[in-house]
């Protein structure tokens, strides 16, 4: 197979930069293509200074017809709105999009501009996007030309949920989720006092709280196709004082005495070998999936309160962002799906 030409739009911020790490060293893709208004003119190591330096590659403002020119799929990184606006142009030049964003993630284009605040300016692009967490639409994945790359909050709740679709024993109606993520998780460009160091240490804060966080409709959209019925959570995203990673608690009434339900979702996640579900009575870290493309997951009963407890973790920029990105770039592209990503964490 030729080797994928890659370019990124916005490489300077989180995303874009841990794209560009993972691009980088991937055995079948080059980077072709990077923009950034902050860098620009500048060599990409000097808006990603954690990289090796890429010789002859500098920070470009974004034009279409050299994004076309140069790639072969480009990954959007930038902040939501943008992607709307440039991607029909992208498409019918011919390229593939990876959209980092949430643009395309809600189906809805009325739910988008209830959340995020703007009307959507490609709403006939949003019945073709296909939203690309490979564990659930890995068929549908292969053959798109637009993926809506999920959130990090929404990877790591609705891979900690997923395996409950169709089981007898659950009550869909009380479902209850907390995240805690890292400082990171906010992006580089914002220099609010919330994330200032002075504000974020020794300390752990909610946020978005009573159902108003942007997450919460992705995650319900997301179950409710699974499940195959409406589906309301209570999500609750805290900000923890550490640079990386997602721990995810989901709470769920049961209704009846369940069945072995690690066997449930051994047998659902059996073709995923980025998920996996730990010993029992072991529980994820976020140091143990740092900078890695694995989401870890423990189960426990709590038979005094009726519930079953189903605990994740993710690194927010690679299974939450970038890496799940390129996972998604291999199986459009018919790669083994691990490709060029980390299955080992840095620890300690």
């Amino acid at each position: 197979m030729k080797t994928i030409r890659v370019g990124i739009i916005g490489v300077s911020g989180y995303g874009g930069a841990e794209t560009a790490r993972l691009v980088l060293q991937h055995p079948s893709a080059v980077l072709t293509y990077v923009t950034s208004n902050t860098y620009l003119g500048q060599p990409l190591h000097c808006a990603v200074p954690g990289i090796s330096r890429s010789p002859g590659l500098v920070c470009d403002a974004f034009e279409p017809e050299s994004a076309a020119s140069r790639c072969d799929l480009l990954f959007l990184a930038g902040e939501a709105g943008l992607a709307m606006k440039i991607a029909p142009a992208l498409l019918d030049a011919g390229l593939k999009i990876i959209d980092l964003s949430a643009d395309f993630r809600l189906s809805d284009p009325q739910q988008y501009a209830h959340w995020y605040k703007a009307e959507h300016s490609a709403p006939q692009l949003l019945a073709e996007a296909i939203y690309g967490l490979p564990e659930l639409n890995r068929t549908r994945i292969r053959d798109s030309r637009l993926i809506a790359n999920p959130g990090c909050y929404p990877t790591s709740a609705i891979l900690a949920l997923a395996p409950l679709r169709n089981a007898p024993f659950v009550d869909y109606g009380s479902i209850v989720i907390d995240s805690l993520s890292g400082v990171s998780g906010a992006g580089r460009s914002k220099f609010g006092p919330d994330t200032h160091f002075s504000e974020v240490n020794e300390s752990v804060r909610p946020y978005g709280v009573g159902g108003t966080h942007r997450h919460t409709p992705e995650i319900e959209q997301a179950l409710s196709r699974i499940w195959d019925r409406p589906v309301i959570v209570t999500f609750t995203p805290h900000l923890a004082p550490i640079t990386r990673g997602i721990l995810t608690t989901a709470y769920v009434t049961l209704t009846a005495e369940p069945p072995d339900l690690r066997t449930y979702f051994e047998e659902f996640y059996k073709d995923d070998s980025f998920v996996v579900l730990l010993d029992a009575g072991t529980f994820p870290t976020t140091k143990n999936v740092y900078a890695t493309n694995n989401c870890h997951i423990s189960l426990a009963l709590d038979r005094r309160a009726n519930r079953l407890i189903v605990v994740s973790a993710i690194d927010n920029l690679t299974k939450g962002m970038a890496g799940q990105a390129v996972q998604n770039m291999n199986i459009m592209y018919g790669l083994e799906e691990a490709t060029g990503l980390p299955r080992s964490a840095v620890w300690p």
